[in-house]
């Protein structure tokens, strides 16, 4: 299959271009707030619809923030020193998740320290909403070209044009050359991170679970995922594989992800059985 002919740029107004990228994070940021609305509105959620709008605030900017700084700190550091204002050239491309999750862990503890809530207690709110915005946001890597997967020889791989993936392709490379064909890891990432990923974690948190679950299962399946796709993605061609041919940044950075989302499980269900325990005592007396 060949790579649509997808400009990047949806509208132009002059000077000003706005890209499908930037579209696609606006898309994500208002599925969570709408998502968010719905579970503040059933009884006893204990969230106001006022809390809802300034938790999608303080979630936005630690995503578009940490998302940003988190980038150029794992994967383009150099660029960085050579052009600090890269940072702020955010319709390229060249988010980092691992990045946008550190910020809004950051903007969640203010957020429940300004509102006098847990921070788990947010958390666990927060992450059924987080997959819709990955979804939007692989997206907008596919429409961006970028974060192409490794060859494949499979009906569904895709064909990019070379420009976009000039280590792939041989020297000189004319107009018209396009690489082999490729894994599109970027819909990997968007059936699995995305729709997976929030079906799973959006059933879980349909009943009461204890404090921590929930967020658990999304940094386990999320880090899960992330890991496996990450063995058809190839690596940013300036990074490379870190260790055996086959080890990516990706993946480090997934792996406290699985080990913490472990964690948390373990001691949501130990919270769950003494919280059980307590109330099978107070019935017995």
């Amino acid at each position: 299959m060949m790579y649509p002919d997808i400009d990047p740029v949806a509208l132009s107004l002059g000077p000003l271009q706005v890209h499908w990228y930037g579209i696609m994070y606006l898309v994500g940021f208002a599925a969570a707030w709408a998502l968010a609305r719905y579970r503040a509105g059933r009884p006893g959620s204990g969230w106001t619809a006022q809390q809802v709008d300034d938790l999608i605030f303080y979630g936005a900017l630690g995503v578009i923030i940490g998302g940003r700084m988190g980038y150029t700190l794992f994967y383009n550091l150099p660029e960085f020193i050579d052009n600090p204002l890269s940072l702020f050239a955010i319709w390229r491309g060249g988010m980092s998740f691992h990045g946008g999750l550190l910020g809004v862990a950051i903007a969640l503890f203010l957020f429940a320290r300004r509102h006098d809530k847990r921070f788990f207690e947010v958390a666990d709110f927060t992450a059924p909403l987080t997959p819709i915005g990955l979804l939007a946001g692989r997206v907008g890597n596919f429409i961006n070209g970028e974060l192409w997967g490794a060859p494949a020889d499979l009906p569904w791989a895709i064909q990019a044009p070379c420009q976009q993936v000039l280590h792939l392709c041989d020297s000189p490379i004319q107009p018209g050359d396009v690489s082999p064909p490729l894994h599109p890891s970027q819909l990997y990432e968007a059936g699995l991170e995305g729709l997976l990923l929030f079906a799973l974690v959006w059933w879980f948190s349909a009943s009461p679970r204890p404090r921590m679950a929930v967020t658990g299962l999304f940094l386990l399946g999320y880090g899960l995922f992330r890991f496996a796709v990450e063995f058809v993605r190839l690596p940013d061609a300036h990074i490379g594989y870190l260790a055996f041919d086959w080890v990516t940044m990706g993946q480090v950075l997934s792996l406290p992800m699985i080990l913490g989302g472990a964690l948390l499980l373990v001691l949501a269900g130990r919270l769950g059985a003494a919280a059980q325990g307590t109330e099978g005592a107070g019935l017995s007396k």
